[in-house]
């Protein structure tokens, strides 16, 4: 594949931003090696599929609450499979405005203090044309966060690879090399962005080589396991700058399955399965019954009460690296 036409978009993208940033924000400082939590942090992961499948493995984070000590921080999914910069998948049956209006919603009720962002997988399959548009729509969704949080420090994280696996499943090398530029044009934009980026894309290999993948981490070339969840949370923590101790299996076994536990509590809370039913345009058959939803909360914060407790058990037979 002919890179170079994608060179130039890339080129134009990132002067199309530079050009509509103001001076203060056009000369980004170099960024630091590690992002810097604060005790009370409220992390909220804000992406499409390889953010939302996350909740099902709980693998990143109790190695963040590790690799954190003593420091602590709450973390919420707010990612949503499919969705893009411009919220195209929460809007239901609306326009990506509605979808964007219900995030600005559940931003309100979190108000994060950090947010984690990983969008633009599927500029991988639909090329890079529409690459100057995409980054507009981020910086927007980023100005939407800021408003509803001010003073929120954002992390943007590059889309891992895609792998390639035997037939009949395609060839994905074209799609990685999207990737990989989609990777450099973020860089850039985060700097302009003031925002941590994390090269997900490389941490976890970069461009595969030729061929198969010899051990797969995924389930059809997209979708990362369990086994592929370890390592993309391994990568994520080293990528923040973090360094996780040496904890028990059994301990950190305990901890995942807290974090499972509260991360479905918390899914049902922002994401019942009824929504249309007991807040949209059917909520006159069940509407009364939306008045339980808010009975989440103090469950999930026994769910945070018991990761603090079982982090504290697990570094207590953990060694530092």
């Amino acid at each position: 594949m002919n890179l170079k036409p994608l060179a130039g978009l890339l080129v134009l993208a990132c002067a199309s931003f530079a050009s509509a940033q103001t001076p203060e924000t056009t000369t980004a400082p170099s960024q630091p090696t590690t992002f810097e939590f604060k005790d009370g942090d409220r992390l909220v992961l804000i992406g499409n599929t390889v953010l939302e499948r996350e909740q099902r493995y709980g693998s990143f984070e109790p190695r963040l609450a590790l690799a954190l000590g003593e420091t602590k921080v709450s973390v919420r999914n707010l990612a949503w499979s499919g969705d893009t910069v411009f919220g195209h998948a929460r809007s239901y049956f609306g326009p990506p405005e509605e979808g964007l209006q219900r995030l600005s919603t559940h931003l309100e009720m979190l108000k994060p203090t950090v947010v984690l962002l990983c969008y633009g997988s599927e500029l991988a399959f639909e090329r890079l044309g529409g690459l100057p548009e995409f980054l507009t729509g981020y910086r927007g969704l980023i100005e939407l966060i800021r408003s509803k949080s001010p003073g929120v420090r954002v992390i943007i994280a590059a889309p891992p690879p895609l792998e390639n696996l035997p037939p009949p499943l395609p060839d994905l090398t074209g799609e990685n090399k999207n990737l990989s530029s989609l990777r450099d044009a973020l860089r850039k934009f985060a700097g302009m962005q003031n925002a941590f980026f994390v090269d997900w894309f490389e941490l976890m290999g970069g461009l595969p080589k030729p061929g198969s993948t010899a051990k797969p981490l995924t389930e059809n070339g997209v979708h990362y396991t369990r086994e592929g969840y370890e390592k993309l949370s391994a990568k994520l923590i080293e990528g923040l700058g973090l360094k996780m101790p040496d904890a028990p299996s059994p301990a950190l076994e305990s901890l995942r399955r807290a974090v499972i536990a509260k991360d479905t509590l918390f899914f049902n809370r922002w994401r019942p399965h009824n929504e249309t039913y007991l807040f949209g345009f059917r909520k006159h058959e069940q509407g009364q019954n939306a008045k339980e939803i808010p009975m989440f909360d103090p469950l999930i914060a026994q769910g945070d009460e018991a990761i603090q407790k079982l982090k504290a058990e697990a570094l207590s037979q953990s060694r530092r690296p």
